[in-house]
């Protein structure tokens, strides 16, 4: 049987360009080169492509790619040529399914999706709708407030109707403390907790710049509960892990940066809250039209024991902390199964 001829993409011009680098080495290390001819492709934080023919992981995370071998490529959007052309040569590389290993905009927004399917390639993880909505968590919520999940209630600021007016309308709202997380990213950039006044509009106008749209959200004392899904239309889910964060909350800081932060697989829940929460993830999975993978993320009030959703990735981590590839392992799915199965779900749409 003849090798796929996977392409990982890692990189991005992105916020979360480094998360991705850790990933991608990660993917790299555990595909199983028996089963896939892999053509690594990195893209640049200014957003340009190259075919590296002979990266290692370690060149990868290390952030020395971009001295390596490399050719300027680009996707050929022509479905006779599926596959990625060499601007050097000219020459098409096939390509039989892509694994984008890309955080955040540019690469988990639909961005990326959307041109391999105007390519005919298939792609590992949601599509180009499901990625835009589960992107913006704006529109998250708005969708997610069909399956009658509980979440956290917001007020939605953007580069437009920020004011003074605004301002009173939060506060009138919720009390402090309150969160603050740029709509449209990940791994925590741009999150910040607001005890007052002053932290709030300073939280703001910091993550105004991620996106021009910023949720602020009541505050809620409360465990954070994860879970991984798997596979198309309705998915396998996976054991709850909960992360017990280092500093206030689980900012970029304490998930990548000082790594104290711990996390705790299967979470300390009782039966009946751990299969709420499972019933809870593949609800809003579905109802955003995931396909593939995603990881889909709660709190759970530590006063009441009340269930919230928070917020769904379609492309988690894969770095060596993070709680997707953990979270299956706790099944008994190791991680190059985990990644021939994502692969799998990519060949079968």
């Amino acid at each position: 049987m003849s090798r796929i001829n996977l392409c990982v993409l890692f990189g991005g011009a992105s916020s979360e360009h480094e998360i991705s680098l850790k990933s991608a080495a990660s993917v790299l290390r555990g595909l199983d080169t028996e089963k896939y001819n892999i053509i690594t492709v990195g893209i640049t934080k200014q957003g340009d492509w190259f075919y590296l023919p002979s990266v290692t992981p370690d060149e990868v995370i290390g952030n020395l790619w971009q001295s390596c071998k490399k050719e300027p490529c680009t996707v050929s959007v022509s479905r006779s040529d599926r596959g990625i052309v060499s601007m050097a040569s000219g020459k098409v590389l096939p390509v039989d399914v892509v694994f984008p290993v890309l955080h955040g905009e540019n690469g988990e927004d639909g961005r990326i999706q959307g041109l391999f399917e105007l390519a005919g390639i298939p792609c590992a993880g949601p599509g180009c709708l499901s990625c835009a909505v589960c992107m913006d968590k704006s529109v998250t919520k708005l969708i997610a407030a069909t399956t009658g999940v509980r979440q956290a209630d917001w007020v939605l600021v953007t580069d437009k109707n920020w004011s003074e007016k605004k301002v009173e309308e939060i506060e009138n709202k919720f009390s402090y403390p309150v969160f603050i997380k740029p709509a449209g990213t990940g791994s925590s950039v741009g999150t910040a907790k607001a005890n007052d006044r002053n932290g709030l509009i300073a939280g703001v106008e910091a993550a105004l710049p991620f996106g021009g749209k910023v949720l602020v959200e009541e505050y809620i004392n409360a465990r954070e509960i994860e879970t991984a899904a798997l596979g198309n239309g309705e998915p396998e889910i996976s054991v709850c892990g909960e992360v017990v964060a280092s500093r206030e909350f689980y900012s970029y800081e304490s998930k990548y940066l000082d790594g104290t932060s711990k996390i705790v697989i299967p979470a300390e829940l009782s039966p009946e809250t751990s299969e709420k929460i499972r019933d809870y993830a593949k609800r809003i999975y579905m109802a955003l039209g995931c396909r593939g993978l995603s990881r889909v993320d709660f709190f759970v009030d530590k006063t009441n024991g009340e269930i919230v959703f928070n917020e769904i990735n379609t492309i988690p981590g894969f770095t060596d902390i993070s709680m997707y590839a953990k979270l299956f392992a706790a099944c008994g799915v190791e991680f190059t199964e985990l990644l021939d199965r994502i692969i799998a779900c990519a060949l079968e749409e």
